[in-house]
């Protein structure tokens, strides 16, 4: 039996030390805030909305709504991502994707402020992820998914790690993470000729292919540590599963997170910690 790597544990020491941090800040006067900016009203992004308004809640961690109508123009919707930037009230910027097809997303991605780029969606933050330095922030779920990797004690250093997936969302921040805690990785992707053979070599495989259930028992052997980032409803089993097959994946390898309750549920506390650090980056 695998070691289930629940993530509950570790978006709690993750939430205690944004608590701790909050007070410190506002100690000093300073607020830490959220900019939630929405258009339209998809139910994933209200449900998203709704998860992350709790989690900075109960962190102390303040929220501005900003609701524009699913027609907006371009123009009203780049002057309410300016506002958000110039305003120093706000340490963070949540920007709810994909918007509705008649707007231009990459001109909201390269307009708004990497210091204020919470969810690392803009060039300066990816940058940054690829020369690890602190510029702007990392997408929130690769993030996650080397924070369970922490938390649990899971050594990268000299290890051999496999991506499954390119996505700059997930797949590549996640593979420079793990080379910055010295791993050697492998990125897998569609293209890739025998896969099962690459990850059956690696000694942790971080799963984000987009696919629910399709990374079988034939990717894998014993000793591993998988995090499976995908998330997905199965409606013939009625339930929610990851691109990992979970039934007969777990019972070949060394740790395994489960879906839910693996990388999902630490993502929302990595949002809220990262409005957090830029509000003490602005203070200094």
């Amino acid at each position: 039996m695998a070691k289930i790597l629940k993530g509950k544990p570790v978006a709690d020491k993750i939430n205690g030390e944004s608590i701790a941090q909050v007070e410190k800040l506002r100690g000093k006067g300073i607020q830490p805030t959220l900019a939630i900016l929405r258009v339209g009203a998809r139910a994933d992004d209200i449900s998203y909305e709704r998860g992350a308004m709790k989690r900075c809640d109960a962190v102390g961690v303040a929220v501005k709504n900003v609701v524009l109508l699913e027609d907006v123009s371009q123009e009203t919707l780049m002057e309410e991502l300016e506002q958000l930037n110039k305003d120093c009230n706000v340490h963070g910027i949540l920007v709810f994707r994909p918007l509705p097809k008649h707007l231009d997303e990459e001109a909201v991605r390269l307009a708004m402020d990497p210091a204020k780029d919470v969810d690392g969606i803009t060039d300066g933050s990816l940058a940054g992820v690829f020369t690890n330095t602190p510029v702007g922030f990392c997408p929130c779920t690769a993030q996650a998914a080397l924070e369970i990797l922490d938390y649990y004690g899971v050594e990268c250093s000299g290890k051999r790690a496999a991506v499954i997936g390119r996505s700059l969302v997930v797949g590549r921040p996640a593979a420079m993470l793990l080379m910055h805690k010295n791993a050697t990785v492998t990125i897998c992707h569609t293209r890739t000729e025998d896969m099962p053979s690459v990850t059956k070599e690696a000694d942790i495989v971080v799963v984000c292919a987009g696919k629910m259930e399709t990374i079988d028992a034939s990717y894998f052997r014993p000793g591993q540590t998988v995090i499976d980032v995908g998330i997905g409803f199965n409606e013939e089993k009625e339930k929610l599963c990851g691109d990992v097959d979970y039934d007969v994946v777990e019972p070949i390898v060394d740790a395994i997170t489960p879906v839910p309750g693996g990388v999902g549920s630490v993502t929302t506390a990595v949002l809220v910690k990262h409005v957090v650090e830029a509000a003490g980056r602005a203070a200094r």
